[in-house]
């Protein structure tokens, strides 16, 4: 029997009730109907995403704040808090760390209040509880306790709010000492500020962030539609500084208006990480009048544009809704860093021009997007991914540490591990994205055999790597995890040494790229921590994180189930390791079968547990496509369809783990389509189990992909067979070149395993060969 942890999942062959389906459609001309996505999937649990309205990939991403210090509220949201604090023009989606918060506008009424209080005593400071909230794409609206209704929406760059105040006095707080808090903070998390307000009541800020990503700044500039009788500035401590601005580093400004009610209080701001010219500039070219009704159309239209990429019929109207907000969620980052003018701050923490065909952009969550997320995009966002390819390229030439690792807002975070900006890179010269791919190769390179890297640069343990082909666990920290990623990394590495011509380099890297199997156990069948001295642990258990607890882990939010099948490059090695098919096929279904259980000191990432699967984490996303690989595809249907089905809900608590910037959703979005790229870097998707009867996909430059199956229902997850474009196609892949042409995939679908896929010709290739 399979179990889950969280949440109930279906016993025997793993399929769960997914409602009644609809006719197949084949043949059709009409496109399937539109459905709305829910912006509160994602908001409950530990999803992390945020309901507040942004233009898709935009800059600025406002919306209402709740809590600011704890990992739930990582995106400053959670939907079971029952307070505002305020509103803010920067959210991270989906991560599992913290950052922005930038420029906190509090509209009350009643005393001046300058501290938030705490959310469990929603009484105190100024925050306050709230109702009939409602949120849509690029639009947010909420009544607040003090009974002033607020409505928001964006441009790429600047934010606007729109206040109806009741009768009588209110005031207008910006708290620019506002941010995400941790308990790991220490010393000044916020310095250089200032606030300053100009005869024409133009409020401008500037400040830098010593949080997540250490040093980055962000300028303003705010203007309000109605003059406040007064204003007054606070300094560190509170301290009242004036009415013309103030320096240090915790600032704060008050506006009051003696009259709020009647006509509303708009308010527009612009942000920039340059300057505060460049905020300026934002607001002068995205928010020159004051029409908020104009601007949440058009921020309304620019979503429908977006989200009619992907258009499904049949499965239940829940299904349809987490398909809608799952493509929502993948088209929130990476996030716009680029002035009006082209300027942005550069990983050398210098200013650059962009040209005007390749902005800039941050917020790259690359260990969690590279396997699907930006996959997705290269088949319905080309264009962005193609610009998306060209600032990778031209952030890993300006970065002293190399193709960068977790970036955000020009900082190199150093989060995670491996460098998986290679793997992005890789994938779209494989699927033949233009870009100058030579360019960044020495800095790549640099990254590939460079014996100086720091710690600090995200490449820990690498000499070892080096000289033993593996990370010793007796002297690296996550040892087993840091051997196979950084081997996934020389794979994609030796893609681009090909590009660059570096054809040495790039045979070196293919089979350095094997070193994965040094941490592999080929007689017990699990990756396992190695000691310097050669040795495996010998007391191995692989539901441990590490071979000694207390201290340290062997394994990244994973352990040793979860890490055994990391290898996505190399499986039909992986399947030779392990003795062959029918003995891989067995692990496999070991670690779908295997208890539920996890050690006390194991990290909240590793949720959503079929067995010791676990969903919640981007390392086992691949793990369930694996099946086809070996010879029995018919196991990764059921367990597609099942996943799809369980692990993913449309309620605020819909998601098992963090959505990582669009990782999470992008998983369902392209399952739920009937393929997955398992190896990005090869540029083929393995078949599962599509979700729905039809899907119509638009790819770019007037291309459609339909996606058909036909048969399905709830108790028919298994292919039977499959045509493209009207002609039998027996492999159990595609390319992405087939793909992006565009067709019809149709997929005879029934309620019992077939035949389908299994032939060793048929299987998908790895590592460029399929099995003979």
């Amino acid at each position: 029997m399979l179990t889950a942890n969280r949440r109930q999942l279906l016993a025997g062959t793993g399929i769960a009730a997914l409602g009644t389906a609809a006719p197949s459609l084949a043949g059709t001309q009409a496109r399937p109907a539109a459905t709305k996505p829910d912006l509160f999937i994602g908001t409950g649990g530990h999803g992390h995403t945020f309901p507040g309205p942004s233009l898709p990939f935009g800059m600025v991403q406002l919306g209402p704040d709740t809590d600011n210090s704890r990992w739930d509220a990582c995106s400053g949201y959670h939907r079971t808090d029952g307070s505002i604090m305020g509103f803010s023009h920067t959210h991270l989606s989906g991560t599992g760390i913290g950052d922005m918060l930038d420029v906190l506008v509090v509209p009350t009424r009643g005393p001046l209040e300058l501290d938030p209080g705490k959310l469990d005593d929603p009484d105190t400071g100024y925050r306050q509880r709230f109702s009939e909230e409602h949120a849509e794409p690029g639009y947010y609206r909420v009544k607040l306790e003090s009974g002033v209704l607020a409505e928001l929406t964006v441009t790429e760059r600047t934010g606007l709010h729109r206040y109806h105040f009741p009768k009588g006095a209110g005031h207008i707080l910006i708290d620019f000492a506002h941010m995400i808090l941790d308990v790991w903070d220490k010393g000044t998390i916020v310095d250089q500020a200032s606030l300053a307000i100009d005869a024409n009541g133009v409020l401008t800020g500037s400040r830098r962030v010593h949080r997540w990503a250490k040093g980055r700044q962000i300028h303003f500039a705010l203007q309000l539609s109605r003059k406040p009788s007064r204003v007054e500035f606070f300094g560190d401590d509170n301290k009242p500084a004036g009415a013309r601005g103030v320096t240090g580093n915790k600032l704060k400004a008050a506006l009051f208006f003696d009259e709020a009610g009647g006509a509303p209080i708009l308010i527009k701001t612009g942000i920039s990480a340059v300057d505060v010219a460049g905020a300026k500039a934002a607001l002068a070219a995205e928010a020159s009048g004051w029409d908020f009704d104009k601007t949440a159309t058009a921020a309304r239209r620019a979503w429908a544009k977006e989200l009619d990429r992907v258009r499904v019929e049949g499965g239940t109207p829940a299904q349809r809704t987490i398909m809608a907000s799952a493509l929502y969620h993948c088209f929130l980052a990476p996030t716009l860093f680029t002035d009006r003018d082209g300027r942005y701050v550069g990983m050398d923490r210098q200013v650059h021009q962009a040209p005007a065909d390749t902005p800039a952009f941050s917020t790259y969550s690359l260990w969690d997007t590279y396997r699907a997320l930006h996959p997705l995009l290269t088949l319905v966002q080309p264009e962005r991914a193609a610009m998306f390819t060209r600032d990778l390229v031209r952030q890993t030439q300006q970065s002293p540490y190399g193709p960068p690792v977790w970036q955000l807002q020009g900082v190199e975070t150093g989060c995670m591990i491996g460098w998986h900006s290679v793997s992005v890179l890789a994938e779209a010269h494989a699927k033949g994205i233009k870009a100058d791919y030579a360019a960044a190769w020495p800095n790549i390179r640099r990254r590939a055999f460079d014996r100086t890297f720091k710690d600090s640069d995200g490449s820990l343990g690498r000499c070892y790597y080096y000289d033993l082909g593996y990370i010793p666990a007796d002297k690296i920290w996550e040892s087993v995890s840091r051997t196979q990623e950084y081997a996934y990394d020389d794979w994609a590495m030796a893609v681009l040494a090909d590009a660059a011509g570096a054809k040495d380099d790039a045979e070196t890297l293919r089979q350095r790229s094997r070193n994965y199997r040094n941490v592999l156990d080929a007689k017990t069948r699990f990756a396992k921590p190695k000691f310097s001295d050669g040795e495996w642990w010998a007391d191995y258990d692989p539901i441990q994180i590490g071979h000694e607890p207390k201290k340290h882990r062997d394994y990244t939010e994973a352990n040793g189930w979860q890490a055994t099948f990391l290898n996505q490059h190399d499986v039909h090695g992986l399947i030779e390791h392990f003795g062959g098919d029918a003995a891989f096929e067995k692990q496999l279904d070991a670690l779908f079968n295997a208890p539920s259980t996890l050690p006390e000191n194991a990290p909240p990432d590793i949720s959503g547990l079929v067995g010791q699967y676990a969903h919640g984490n981007e390392p086992n996303h691949h793990v369930a496509y694996l099946y086809a690989f070996a010879g029995a595809p018919w196991k990764t249907q059921a367990m597609v369809r099942r996943l799809c089905d369980e692990m993913y809900k449309s309620d605020p608590d819909g998601e098992i783990g963090n959505d990582d910037c669009g990782q999470m959703s992008a998983w369902f979005v392209l399952s739920a389509l009937g393929f997955y790229p398992v190896d990005p870097v090869s540029a083929v998707y393995v078949f599962g189990a599509p979700l729905f009867d039809r899907a119509e996909v638009r790819l770019g430059q007037g291309k459609t992909l339909r996606v058909v199956a036909k048969g399905n229902a709830p108790n028919a997850p298994y292919v039977q067979s499959v045509r493209w474009n009207g002609k039998p196609w027996t492999r159990n892949w595609i390319s992405h070149a087939d793909l992006a042409k565009g067709g019809e995939l149709v997929f005879e679908m029934g309620s019992k395993p077939s035949r389908f896929g299994t032939a060793k010709a048929d299987r998908p290739p790895s590592f460029g060969r399929v099995p003979v």
